[in-house]
């Protein structure tokens, strides 16, 4: 058992409005009055409104967060709406804070919310994380992922994780220096990242929008389980979650021996090879250069690294479909038509980009990739392409 001592001190006493809103906790044993007034006075810092942040924001407010901190820079598209609860149609091309903040402020009044539009980086995050009691990471990339952890260790705060992707969900919580004595954080998980291009995101991968209401409610249940100090948390283990299989498993997760403490942040965009697999320079071209290309008297071949799935949604007229995986075994290079240029493209360019960086290496150097992917092409070239 993994029991931790209350997270938060309790408030003053509940309001009469507050003991008819949160009757339904005040009945539990394992909540009660005393763990209600601890939920008023917890600050708990969301980052990201986005498939996780939604349900996780909308049931910490229900459940009587007394301050709650989002962090989000982003606005709301249409393809949010599949998953992204805390927003409705007339929000589109608003900022997600905004909209995300007025949710809230309808569900729960007696929440104060506090909107910080801002990217989280390195400047900023421990600063940020140091307002608060407890954050929860719902971001869908390693860079963030890696950086929230550092800076959650060194604002000295527990944070709880969750992560989706298509039909499969995971959810822990990560504490450098619990009161319990030495814990867990990601890098104990992954102490390194995955290479870049070989995990898609929810983006170029997709995800089931009901899943982010299985995964988002556990992970409110750890936030409340840890300001209360009721129950078991999963400090020391992830549940994984098959939305399929309709299965849970829990794992065991232990302190690496040679992991040395969290002393500063680093360069993420680096550590995780971010930076380096976007092939800038001459590796790369623009949309408009592209669309120069193919009206020349000698285009290139068009190669669509993507899935057949996204193939099947839409592609670029005269493109050939060779999946990204086809680059990683090595069985492309068979079929590519090596006598002619090569533009390669994906969504995004993450893709393109790792599966240009294996034709280089193989020694392949005609071929460069679309800088921004399909998504830039149908933003600046052709508008009449659908977008996913």
């Amino acid at each position: 058992m993994n029991e931790l001592p209350p997270l938060v001190e309790p408030a003053t006493q509940l309001t009469r409005d507050e003991i008819a809103r949160y009757s339904r906790h005040l009945l539990i044993p394992g909540v009660g009055v005393d763990g209600q007034r601890r939920l008023k006075n917890a600050r708990v810092l969301v980052i990201g409104a986005g498939g996780l942040g939604s349900p996780v924001l909308m049931y910490l407010a229900a459940a009587g967060i007394g301050t709650i901190g989002i962090a989000e820079f982003d606005t709301v598209e249409l393809s949010n709406l599949q998953r992204q609860v805390i927003h409705g149609q007339r929000d589109l091309g608003r900022p997600k804070g905004e909209s995300a903040r007025d949710t809230i402020r309808e569900l729960n009044p007696n929440v104060e919310v506090r909107w910080h539009n801002v990217r989280l980086e390195n400047r900023n995050a421990v600063n940020i994380f140091r307002q608060y009691d407890l954050i929860i990471d719902g971001t869908d990339n390693f860079a963030t992922r890696y950086l929230v952890n550092d800076a959650a260790a060194l604002a000295g705060k527990p944070y709880v994780w969750g992560s989706i992707f298509r039909f499969e969900g995971q959810v822990s919580v990560f504490w450098e220096s619990p009161p319990t004595g030495r814990g867990v954080t990601y890098r104990d998980l992954f102490p390194d990242p995955p290479p870049p291009g070989s995990v898609p995101s929810c983006a170029e991968g997709g995800v089931f929008g009901a899943l982010c209401a299985t995964i988002g409610s556990l992970m409110v249940t750890e936030a409340i389980k840890l300001i209360t100090g009721s129950g078991s948390t999963l400090l020391g283990r992830v549940l994984v979650y098959d939305a399929l299989a309709m299965s849970f498993r829990s794992l065991g997760l232990r302190r690496s021996a040679a992991a040395a403490p969290i002393s500063e942040l680093a360069d993420y965009e680096e550590f995780c090879g971010t930076a380096a697999q976007t092939a800038s320079g001459g590796s790369s071209i623009s949309p408009a250069e592209l669309k120069e290309l193919l009206e020349s008297d000698d285009p290139p071949a068009l190669i669509d690294v993507r899935d057949r799935v996204e193939w099947d949604i839409v592609r670029l007229p005269g493109a050939t479909l060779i999946p990204h995986g086809d680059f990683e075994e090595g069985s492309a290079l068979s079929v590519l038509p090596q006598e002619r240029q090569l533009v390669l493209y994906c969504k995004t360019g993450i893709r393109s980009a790792a599966a240009l960086e294996t034709l280089h290496e193989a020694g392949l150097r005609n071929a460069v990739h679309l800088r921004g992917g399909l998504a830039a092409w149908v933003k600046q070239i052709d508008q009449s392409l659908p977008m996913y």
